[in-house]
């Protein structure tokens, strides 16, 4: 009997979700511009808390190249820069509601932090 295919987790759906997702700090950027719609640079950095300028940089340039955040820079001094979800972003809040969702039965006292 011969044993069956396995694809390589990247080739399948699953994989290219994760690989547009993964990442310590791309689902907790989604969920905060999901929870306050449009989000300033230093707000984000504030927000996360233990987040590097570098790292939520790397970050929110990676969800911009896969269309899942918008990024508008305003011409003045000093720079004001705007992130917020794309349409293409707000389908994932589901799959991240889903989880935050789980989470809250498993452990019940942290079940008023899920976004409505």
């Amino acid at each position: 009997m011969p044993k069956p295919k396995f694809e390589p987790l990247s080739d399948t759906p699953f994989g290219y979700t994760l690989s547009l997702i993964s990442g310590k700090w791309k689902m907790v950027i989604l969920y905060l511009l999901a929870e306050h719609e449009v989000v300033r640079y230093n707000e984000l950095q504030r927000k996360i808390g233990s987040i590097t300028y570098k790292m939520l940089s790397s970050q929110l340039k990676e969800l911009e190249a896969s269309k899942l955040i918008n990024r508008k820079e305003y011409p003045m001094i000093p720079p004001k820069v705007e992130y917020s979800l794309t349409k293409r972003g707000q389908s994932l809040i589901p799959i991240l509601d889903s989880m935050c969702n789980w989470g809250s039965k498993e452990k019940p006292e942290l079940a008023l932090l899920c976004t409505e």
